[in-house]
């Protein structure tokens, strides 16, 4: 205040409506660009990992490696298991009709396939499916910056992987069903196992290089983006399917699940790499203090910078604290 001329004080000016308007102006474009400062770094950081190469990839190598894995099980497997099994395929990819008669009709072939390939076979067909869980393991690698993890201690968890994959399918039919309580505690229970599924993926295929709070977010995404996915594809697969069926011969359905399986491992591929990114953010580090073993792991960029003695592979990452433990 100050003193007019007939000696009273007068009260200040008023502020001007205009200061406060400035400044919620600028409180949001420092919003909006860290928004877009986050974004951006986001997809840089999806552009550096080839997410399009790698989905390509594992959708190949599970066309290639997988399925004749699956065939050749299932050739050797009771009739109670090839039904299992069929109506496990059924359930993800809504086959019906003839294609489904197809596929119980190969999955009951148990002689010539048996008296062919024998035990042999099956252990030369699962080592060579190896390869898709090596993909798998690759993706991973590339998304928390890791070298690749030694041989002699990654074999064992490929097989294994290959080994729960298969149990993981089999199980489809009756956990889409809910086992008989119907088709929403199905839905619950595929998220829920789906997302389990992909948690202990990555961390067995990471060697347990990486905690298990840290690897939740991948998880949760992937596990979600997969299972509504495939609710998806059980509704439009078919048809598509008969479409192109009818336009190109027998080759065109071969195709069209092919590029479902590249869809697929788009939707898990990203959702890997996005949960990597949100792991690495300071407000899901300070939740996962509350999470079971969150108070001993380390942020994602403090698991992967290499410590004294140790060199750094050929992208530049580092070996990595051992923050989660061997499995």
């Amino acid at each position: 205040m100050s003193l007019g001329r007939s000696g009273r004080r007068t009260p200040p000016p008023a502020r001007l409506p205009h200061s406060t308007g400035v400044q919620r102006l600028r409180a949001h474009a420092l919003r909006e660009s860290l928004r877009a400062g986050a974004a951006a770094r986001l997809l840089s950081r999806l552009t550096a990992l080839n997410v399009v190469e790698g989905s390509v990839r594992l959708a190949a190598q599970a066309f290639l490696t997988a399925l004749p894995l699956l065939m050749t099980v299932a050739a050797f497997a009771p009739g109670w298991l090839q039904d299992l099994l069929a109506d496990s395929l059924r359930a993800v990819l809504g086959v019906r009709g003839d294609t489904l008669e197809e596929l119980r009709e190969v999955f009951s072939a148990t002689g010539p396939t048996g008296n062919t390939t024998g035990a042999v076979g099956v252990v030369v067909t699962l080592v060579s499916a190896t390869a898709f869980s090596r993909a798998l393991q690759a993706v991973c690698e590339r998304c928390w910056h890791l070298p690749r993890a030694p041989v002699r201690t990654a074999v064992w968890r490929w097989l294994l992987w290959l080994v729960v994959w298969l149990a993981y399918l089999l199980l489809q039919a009756p956990l889409r069903d809910g086992f008989g309580a119907g088709a929403l505690t199905g839905l619950v229970l595929s998220l829920l196992s789906a997302t389990l599924l992909w948690w202990w993926s990555q961390h067995l295929l990471l060697s347990g290089r990486i905690g298990w709070p840290s690897l939740l977010p991948g998880a949760v995404l992937a596990g979600g983006g997969t299972v509504l996915l495939s609710r998806a594809a059980h509704a439009l697969l078919p048809a598509a399917m008969e479409r192109s069926l009818d336009d190109f011969g027998p080759l065109g359905p071969v195709f069209t699940f092919l590029s479902w399986l590249i869809a697929v491992f788009l939707v898990a591929v990203s959702a890997l790499a996005l949960g990597e990114y949100v792991a690495s953010t300071a407000w899901y580090r300070v939740a996962a203090r509350w999470l079971p073993g969150g108070a001993r792991s380390p942020a994602p960029g403090e698991a992967t910078r290499p410590r004294p003695g140790h060199a750094e592979d050929s992208n530049g990452g580092g070996t990595g604290a051992r923050d989660g433990g061997e499995t």
